[in-house]
């Protein structure tokens, strides 16, 4: 059974930096490529990056580019997401995907920038 479980969200002042983690189980985590998607208070969910098997490709949604790094430690099934120069409008619940037969999706994680 595959589980993806989130942490690291909190609150945080705008300007501020969190990283977030997720942990894979139930998969062979290092042929997957993961990504992180997030969903603000009243949007549809939205892609905010992407990273291969290996990590050495990324990709990031423009509105994050430059300010968040996703990467991963496969010898821990775990990916991350460095997020820096945090803005409210970064306020989201933030959720791990990985697709295999089917898409997975972690529980999602709540995360709250304030001004």
């Amino acid at each position: 059974q595959v589980q993806l479980m989130e942490s690291g969200g909190e609150l945080v002042r705008a300007g501020g930096s969190l990283r977030l983690s997720c942990t894979a189980s139930g998969l062979i985590f290092s042929d997957q490529r993961m990504a992180w998607f997030r969903q603000g208070p009243g949007q549809g969910r939205e892609l905010v990056a992407v990273i291969s098997r290996n990590g050495g490709n990324t990709l990031y949604a423009a509105s994050v580019k430059g300010r968040f790094t996703i990467s991963r430690d496969n010898s821990k099934n775990t990916v991350y997401l460095q997020m820096n120069r945090l803005k409210p409008k970064d306020t989201a619940v933030y959720y791990c995907y990985a697709a295999l037969d089917k898409n997975y999706w972690g529980k999602g994680i709540q995360v709250t920038v304030s001004s």
